[in-house]
């Protein structure tokens, strides 16, 4: 099922998924004068908290599916885990944005991997590694350390290992689960840049600019917009997720993490078809930002305009930690808070961020000192 026009006012999108990610479309949706459905495995989800509508079902109950579709206009998703399965059991009822292979595409790292590389993206070394003799093989063309990774299901740094020592294959192979795993090769990267495109429904594309990201403990803590790098280093980054973004001929969003070489070439690393924590600046610096763009890419509206109004820092708020510092947060005067309303501060929880708004073009000059992790 297609759908060529845009959707009317009133109409609704359906939301696979009830993270913060759906929570913050679901948000843009209402300014846009779209209703939200989202459908989710859990009650009181981010999402279902600020829905027009949600169901809590499993994602492979049919009855459940099959009143959603027949409940809302288009259907997207808000994280790439859902099983292609459900997707596939929606796709001949109600427009899905975007579409099967995107999402195929990006729940999977191999298939990442020769995506990335055939949409013309450069990635660093990897085998699949099915058996632990493939690990032993693969081990052997890339070299120690490198990083054994899960194909699916992992995210925040959980399903992979760091392999520094021979003795860490056995180990880790045993531990990592589903079958089968990646090996990539450690790559000594000076920093991690992302860039974020949208693709309409007519095929114009947008790209935010490109950002620089910092982590802790593998999860995501500051993110600088713009990247801290050269110009040209900058412009590759978006000409790269606008590569993307054709390649998988998306209707929707899409998210590139590449990582900085000291040579100043960049490497693909992983690409996500929906909304990104690295875009979260976009929501207070830029006069549409990446949640708007996604609700107006799959109501088949005209994309908007991408410029920062504002340079911009992104801090995570995660787990304890970041709940003690909400309050501490809330009164800088450059600060812009968003909660993601989950009900318990466990550890490693995202719940939720702000962005400090800084001067149009003077990230690099902020003052000596000042930290988000300060403010």
């Amino acid at each position: 099922m297609t759908r060529s026009d845009p959707l009317p006012f009133g109409a609704t999108i359906g939301i696979l998924g009830g993270g913060q990610l759906g929570r913050m479309s679901a948000l843009a949706a209402a300014r846009l004068g779209y209703r939200t459905h989202v459908f989710s495995t859990e009650a009181d989800s981010p999402g279902t908290q600020v829905a027009t509508a949600h169901t809590v079902a499993a994602y492979d109950d049919a009855a459940a599916l099959a009143a959603f579709a027949a409940a809302v206009d288009v259907v997207t998703f808000e994280f790439e885990n859902v099983p292609a399965a459900t997707l596939d059991a929606l796709a001949g009822r109600v427009e899905c944005r975007p579409g099967l292979r995107a999402l195929a595409i990006g729940q999977d790292r191999v298939a990442e991997k020769r995506f990335l590389a055939e949409a013309g993206v450069p990635v660093g070394p990897w085998r699949e590694v099915r058996t632990e003799s493939d690990l032993r093989d693969a081990v052997a063309a890339l070299g120690l350390p490198a990083v054994l990774k899960t194909t699916r299901l992992g995210y925040d740094g959980r399903g992979q290992a760091v392999l520094r020592r021979p003795e860490d294959l056995a180990p880790a192979f045993e531990r990592l689960a589903p079958k089968p795993l990646i090996l990539e090769a450690f790559v000594p990267f000076a920093l991690e840049v992302s860039a974020i495109a949208a693709r309409g429904s007519d095929g114009t594309v947008a790209v935010f600019d490109a950002v620089e990201n910092e982590h802790r403990h593998h999860i995501l803590d500051l993110s600088f917009a713009p990247a801290r790098i050269a110009p040209a280093v900058a412009q590759a980054a978006r000409g790269h997720v606008a590569r993307v973004a054709e390649a998988l001929g998306l209707v929707g969003i899409v998210a590139l993490e590449m990582f900085l070489l000291s040579d100043g070439s960049l490497l693909g690393n992983e690409i996500a078809p929906r909304p990104h924590n690295s875009g979260h600046w976009t929501m207070d610096a830029c006069r549409c930002g990446q949640f708007e763009q996604h609700v107006r890419a799959v109501a088949g509206l005209p994309l908007g305009p991408v410029e920062r109004h504002a340079d911009a820092v992104m801090r995570n708020l995660i787990g304890p930690e970041g709940a003690e510092a909400w309050p501490r947060l809330l009164r800088h005067e450059s600060a812009v808070a968003h909660w993601y309303g989950k009900a318990e501060a466990r550890p490693g929880r995202k719940l939720g961020h702000v962005n400090f708004l800084l001067p149009l073009n003077s990230l690099s000059a902020t003052p000596p000192g000042w930290t988000p992790a300060a403010a």
